[in-house]
């Protein structure tokens, strides 16, 4: 298990880390403050730890973009907000917290844990009453002033495992 862990830090530290260098490369806005860098995360805390929706609109830009390792990116204000509401069902207490925070050019690199117990339905499945920690990197690209695009890796599979699902690989098809 640790060692797992320790495989999926690091992939997604370098998975990050491409990102995060690579689009810091491109010209345009300068960097981000200190003071404004912890005025949006606070915000964004904000927004999941107590479902602050009402200041989606003035911190996320109007072509924001969010992928996420799931199947499906939030791909404007409403399905970030639809995504936010659903977690909070799903995770009455859910709990996000920023423990780091890197700022480079227009982007920043921000490691968190989310923790939560999930007492709603998810992916059809029964609420389990588990508590879940969940640890992973958060990449937000910054444009005027505003989040823009974000980056977010989490381990999945841990948080499925501390669900207690079973993941099931699918069968092959008879030939």
């Amino acid at each position: 298990m640790l060692g797992s862990k320790i495989r999926f830090m690091a992939s997604a530290l370098l998975c990050g880390t491409l990102i995060f260098t690579g689009a810091c490369r491109r010209g345009g806005e300068a960097g981000i403050t200190k003071e404004h860098a912890d005025s949006l995360t606070e915000a964004v805390m904000r927004i999941w730890n107590s479902g602050a929706l009402d200041l989606v609109d003035g911190l996320y830009a109007p072509g924001y973009v969010r992928h996420h390792p799931t199947p499906t990116d939030a791909v404007d204000l409403d399905a970030f907000k639809a995504t936010v509401e659903a977690n909070r069902t799903v995770f009455p207490d859910y709990q996000l917290v920023f423990d780091e925070i890197i700022i480079h050019g227009d982007r920043l690199l921000v490691f968190a844990r989310v923790t939560g117990t999930n007492t709603g339905v998810i992916e059809g499945r029964p609420a389990t009453g588990r508590d879940i920690l969940m640890e992973g990197i958060y990449i937000y690209r910054i444009e005027n002033a505003l989040i823009a695009e974000e980056w977010t890796f989490f381990n999945l599979l841990s948080y499925y495992q501390q669900l207690g699902f079973a993941l099931n690989p699918p069968t092959p098809p008879d030939r």
